[in-house]
């Protein structure tokens, strides 16, 4: 009986920290590996910044996920609660837990899907350029951890600014010889997930009944929603063209202000890379028609990244779609955000060659 219960404390110990560490519990048994019992086959997933307001639902809902066979939660603080806390859900996913730089390669190798929340959120008054002091540094030490560990993953970038830490994150791959531009995604989610909503909350009807393609970055201006191409079509008034445009622009200030300082869009943009998460591992699964709008290297425009639609599959980014017609107002919109998005990738350039 003593054997039995050694045996299940390991089991349930390599869920709470990094399987491959060898550190020993005050009960002295060593941590193991752990293995799902008579889960299906799934993806492996790994949640770097797992512990932060971003960090903390996408693991809960990355948990929920039945493509993800195990997920390994990354942070360099309170990740042993974190994934304590989210082992408990009657899912048949595994989690492990990694805590601090000396487990980071432990906790990328084998990965399937990296995903990258890490990083400060926004303030009030706070701009995305001032998050980029902090956040570029943070993103550049874990894309050389991806790097070294799994370069063949596909890398889901949410760190702010997405319009310069894609830039970093390429930069960082290129330098370590494993670059593939087309496993190297900026997540965008956020923009269509608000633009569906707010566009339904003006036409009467479901958002998840929506399709509103959202293109050019992840930043104010750089942020086009293609209201023109709205699937199913609607006729929007000019007034409501401008009013819906500002709002899905502005959507992630609209938080900040209405949290007072408490934090920023954490709990949307959860909502919103896990659906992105999702059709990553559908697209790595080998489902036809997984097509989403998403920040990646491009030639759709004459800017190396661009955010559009595009459709995902085993290689990770198959096809970059045209922009298609666009009216006027969209194509004086275009104009507008290419200069302040060139700057912004060409920052993120500079820093990473530094």
């Amino acid at each position: 009986m003593a054997d039995r219960t050694r045996a299940r404390i390991a089991r349930i110990a390599s869920h709470l920290a990094g399987a491959h560490s060898n550190r020993v519990h005050e009960n002295g048994v060593e941590r193991e590996d752990c293995r799902a019992k008579g889960g299906a086959g799934g993806f492996k997933v790994a949640v770097l910044g797992a512990s932060g307001g971003i960090g903390q639902p996408l693991s809960l809902l990355m948990k929920m996920n039945p493509l993800v066979s195990v997920l390994h939660l990354y942070d360099v603080v309170n990740t042993p609660g974190v994934t304590a806390d989210v082992s408990h859900m009657d899912t048949s996913t595994v989690v492990r837990g990694f805590l601090g730089k000396e487990q980071l390669e432990d906790a990328l190798v084998g990965m399937d899907l990296v995903i990258i929340p890490a990083g400060i959120p926004r303030k009030p008054g706070m701009t995305r350029d001032d998050l980029f002091k902090i956040n570029a540094g943070i993103v550049r030490t874990l894309c050389e951890g991806v790097a070294k560990c799994c370069p063949n993953a596909l890398l889901n970038i949410i760190s702010n600014p997405v319009n310069s830490t894609v830039p970093i994150a390429a930069e960082v791959l290129k330098k370590a010889g494993v670059y593939n531009p087309k496993r190297l995604l900026g997540v965008t989610t956020l923009d269509v997930v608000r633009a569906n909503t707010f566009v339904a909350e003006v036409v009467g009807v479901d958002p998840k009944d929506i399709d509103v393609p959202v293109v050019g970055g992840h930043a104010g201006i750089t942020i086009l929603p293609l209201l023109s191409q709205v699937n199913p079509r609607f006729s929007f008034t000019n007034e409501e063209i401008e009013y819906l445009t500002n709002r899905i622009q502005n959507g992630g200030t609209e938080v900040v202000e209405a949290k007072a300082g408490t934090g920023s869009a954490t709990l949307s943009m959860a909502f919103a890379a896990a659906k992105f998460a999702d059709a990553c591992l559908r697209g790595l699964r080998g489902d036809a028609g997984v097509e989403y709008c998403a920040f990646v290297a491009s030639e759709v425009t004459e800017l190396p990244f661009f955010a559009s639609k595009v459709r995902l599959g085993r290689a990770g980014v198959e096809e970059a779609f045209p922009l298609g017609p666009l009216n006027s107002y969209e194509r004086s919109g275009l104009e507008k955000l290419k200069k302040e998005l060139q700057a912004s990738i060409d920052k993120g350039f500079a820093f990473a060659r530094q």
